[in-house]
Parts: C-alpha cells; sequence; structure tokens
C-alpha cells in the first residue's frame, strides 16, 4: 500500500514539473488569455494581473509571476503615476506553450508582427482569428492600451481597466497580425495595437472577446 501510495505521489510531482515547461522543456513566459471578458473592466492592472497568474497556476505555471500587458493613466501602485506595458514584463527571454521563442527581449518582442501560431493561449490553442480555417466568431482583437511600441495610449484604457461604459474605448491589438480578409498591411499586422475597441461596455463589437496578454515577469 504504502509502495503505491508513493509512486503514485512521485507520478503526480513530475507531473507538475512537467507543467511549469513547455513542450520543448522551455520555461512558459507568454499567453494569451484562454477566457474572456465581456466588458473593459478587468479589475483594474491588480484584477488583470491576478487573472493572468489563476490561468498561470491551472496549468502547473504558478511558480512564475505573472503581469498582464496593459498600460493605465494612474496606477495605485505607482503612485497615480503612469505605468506603461512594456514596463510590466520583465526582460524575456519568452516562450509560448509549444516551445516557440516569442522574443528574447522587449525590443525584440515590439518589433514583432501578431501570428496565430505564436501567440496562443495557455494551453496552446490559437487564437480566433482571420488566419486560414480560423472558427467564428473572429476574437483576436486583445486589449492592451498600448502603442506599438508598449506606451501608452491616452484614453484608451477603459479607465485603467475598470470601466465598461459604452462611451469609453481600449486600444486593442491583433493576436494573428491579420486584418479584415486577412490582409497583413500595417498597422493590421500589430500585435499590440491596431485600433480602438469601440465599446467598453461590449469587447466583441470589432472582433474581440475581452483577452489579454500574459507575462512572466520574472
Amino acid at each position: 500500500m504504502s509502495v503505491t501510495i508513493f509512486a503514485l505521489a512521485g507520478a503526480l510531482a513530475v507531473a507538475g514539473l512537467a507543467g511549469c515547461n513547455d513542450d520543448d522543456g522551455k520555461p512558459v513566459g507568454f499567453f494569451v488569455t484562454s477566457d474572456r471578458s465581456a466588458t473593459g473592466n478587468l479589475g483594474g492592472l491588480r484584477g488583470a494581473d491576478a487573472r493572468c497568474q489563476r490561468l498561470a497556476a491551472d496549468v502547473g505555471l504558478g511558480g512564475r509571476t505573472w503581469r498582464a500587458y496593459l498600460s493605465v493613466a494612474a496606477d495605485p501602485d505607482n503612485g497615480n503615476r503612469p505605468t506603461e506595458a512594456r514596463d510590466r514584463i520583465g526582460q524575456g527571454p519568452w516562450y509560448n506553450a509549444h516551445g516557440m521563442l516569442v522574443a528574447s527581449n522587449r525590443d525584440e518582442l515590439h518589433r514583432l508582427a501578431g501570428d496565430a501560431d505564436v501567440f496562443i493561449d495557455e494551453f496552446g490553442n490559437k487564437i480566433n482569428g482571420q488566419w486560414p480555417g480560423s472558427p467564428l466568431p473572429v476574437e483576436h482583437d486583445i486589449l492592451t492600451g498600448s502603442t506599438a511600441d508598449g506606451r501608452l495610449v491616452a484614453g484608451l484604457t477603459c479607465d485603467d481597466w475598470t470601466s465598461s461604459s459604452p462611451s469609453r474605448q481600449a486600444q486593442v491589438g491583433h493576436s494573428d497580425g491579420l486584418g479584415v480578409g486577412g490582409t497583413s498591411v500595417p498597422p493590421a499586422n500589430s500585435w499590440n495595437s491596431v485600433h480602438a475597441s469601440g465599446s467598453c461596455a461590449n469587447t466583441s463589437l470589432r472582433g474581440g472577446a475581452g483577452r489579454i496578454y500574459c507575462f512572466a515577469a520574472d
């Protein structure tokens, strides 16, 4: 009996450790959230970070420190000063759930175009978008509130991710790097800054689902 229990415990421990790495044994450091938010009210940066941490923990990645890629105009944890997405996510490198190197560092990250095979969720699933054969509905609009270089877009953060007002908007990027009809002409190819969402009351209005990007900052 004790041998059986010991063997089972060992197997569970190995399984837990395996969850900390991607398919190639590299530490997973990036994902698009698999869950959705109907509005732009994410509970502020703290709520968004907690969302990333929870989803990471659900797939065995909770041992890392996860941060949402979001910019705000007034961060209570930064003396109510602006905080920009690029400064929240650590230095890299970041690998996705399939072992692909997303980027080695922040400068490289902000030179990327979106890619449905790279910008995937924590389970390794592609995000519905404009890529060939994608299921509907389109959900590639990812909330960022940021410019292409990861800095604040003033007025486009759903009141710093606390508002579900129809009169507020958020800047979004395209996780697949594709616009209407599959165009990859800039700015439609940007993973983090393409257009305003249309409304903080309804994240699906222009092709989103209230998803965010999560990065391991440690």
